[in-house]
């Protein structure tokens, strides 16, 4: 079909809203390696996840052979309120670039939380929900994921307790309000009213906090609290397979152009973004039918994919969470606080880890400067002001048109746009004022948080 006809945005109907989210671990030849006992060692049982997470997550987080589940309606019937996403064909920032590249976005930021968060959210409180529970627990680092969290509950009737990264909680205010407006309770992490907040708070004096610490207080919260359980936005399969749908939306509005894409680009901080971007497109290029070429995008202050080690770690701070098979920079690791706060994690999905160790995608770390240089390329042509988290796949996104430009080849680029940066107003003032620096950590840093690995069977 020729390109003038695929209109700027590419809308499905709302009967065209996934009825089955997509497991890529059953294409997976190589599974995700188990999670561990942080005790004992041996691989965490159904029984012992069901005292952290609900029941039915605990069935997902498990289930490595099913390739669709089925979507409660009452799910579908949430996402109807602001799914189907649009695809955008990125027209203006093609002729800014004077690319021949085609340049597709898929845009997550249509909803109050700003972000692809609450298509995970309001799954986990629905089955939160349906257990009986009084409420949940969870950790929060750029903001986007604390007020999916508490939109899904104040929707659902649940007491919502959120734990958010302190320098997040410091320099974005206002979507620590969002959160409190939908009646969640927001603690800046490390905090002293948990034992392992008041341990982080001992060891590491002054410090600006990690997503590793608001797991850790999240976790002990959940575990000591009758009636709570704790629900994480990214990092684990259940995730991943809530957000395929973001990924399934964009493949039905690109097959029904007959458009393929070269390149996906997503940013990785634990994977919630990425894993559900690319999930069917890996799932053919697992099975054989297609080659794509899929990039991850990391900051450079926190560097998981390209400098970190594909080791069992701990997924928390505090050493309270089970062990999971990743790549990590060390439980211990405290990133710098750069305006990327979701990206901010110490380690990545262990299915995307797999792939990635696999060699099924590649990453790329990007610096901080260059991220805001591009979001604020893409806001002067596309009009949309994008997240810092988003603006990494931004970054990779421009580079490689410009690659196209210099050769001449007419590529394909599909990257995931899931936040808009409306919150996000300190990190732009301090780009715009000439105050931001990029921080790379040398490998002395990144020994300190590798001699923290646990000892693993096994494992070198």
């Amino acid at each position: 079909m020729s390109e003038t006809k695929i209109p700027y945005k590419i809308y499905l109907d709302e009967s065209e809203i996934p009825d089955s989210w997509y497991n890529v671990r059953a294409d997976m030849s190589v599974k995700p390696a188990p999670l561990l006992n942080p005790g004992t060692g041996a691989p965490l049982t159904a029984e012992e996840m069901s005292g952290i997470f609900c029941e039915e997550l605990v069935a997902q987080e498990l289930d490595n052979d099913t390739a669709y589940i089925p979507i409660p309606q009452e799910i579908r019937d949430f996402y109807k309120m602001y799914r189907p996403s649009p695809l955008i064909r990125a027209y203006c920032l093609e002729k800014a670039l004077g690319t021949p590249a085609k340049i597709y976005y898929k845009f997550e930021g249509n909803n109050t939380s700003g972000s692809h968060k609450l298509n995970s959210a309001i799954a986990q409180a629905y089955y939160a929900k349906k257990q009986g529970l009084k409420g949940v627990t969870t950790e929060t680092g750029a903001g986007q994921w604390g007020t999916a969290l508490s939109m899904a509950c104040a929707y659902l009737g649940l007491d919502c307790k959120v734990f958010m990264v302190k320098v997040s909680y410091e320099q974005k205010p206002f979507r620590r309000e969002v959160m409190r407006t939908y009646g969640a309770d927001v603690t800046p992490s490390p905090s002293t009213t948990t034992a392992v907040g008041r341990k982080i708070l001992e060891e590491h004096p002054g410090t600006t906090g990690s997503l590793g610490c608001a797991i850790s207080e999240a976790v002990e919260v959940a575990t000591s609290t009758p009636g709570y359980r704790y629900v994480l936005g990214s990092v684990l399969n259940q995730v991943l397979l809530h957000q395929s749908v973001i990924g399934l939306e964009a493949k039905a509005a690109l097959d029904k152009y007959g458009v393929t894409p070269d390149i996906i680009i997503g940013c990785a901080g634990g994977g919630s973004n990425l894993g559900g971007l690319i999930s069917p497109f890996m799932g053919e290029k697992l099975r054989g039918e297609k080659d794509y070429r899929i990039i991850a995008v990391e900051p450079a202050s926190c560097p998981s994919f390209t400098r970190g080690k594909f080791a069992y770690d701990f997924c928390d701070t505090g050493k309270i969470c089970p062990l999971a098979k990743m790549y990590t920079l060390g439980s211990g690791f405290i990133p710098s606080p750069n305006h990327a706060g979701g990206l901010r994690f110490h380690g990545m999905s262990s299915t995307l880890s797999q792939l990635y160790h696999d060699g099924y995608m590649e990453a790329t770390a990007v610096e901080q400067t260059a991220v805001f240089e591009a979001a604020e390329q893409f806001a002067r042509v596309e009009g949309i002001l994008p997240a810092p988290e988003s603006s990494h796949a931004i970054r990779v996104a421009i580079d490689e048109a410009l690659k196209c430009k210099e050769t001449g080849e007419e590529k394909t680029i599909l990257f995931g746009l899931t936040g808009t940066g409306y919150f996000d107003m300190v990190a732009y003032q301090k780009y715009n004022d000439g105050l931001m620096s990029d921080y790379i950590p040398t490998d002395a840093d990144l020994e300190i948080g590798f001699k923290g690995l646990p000892v693993v069977p096994g494992q070198a």
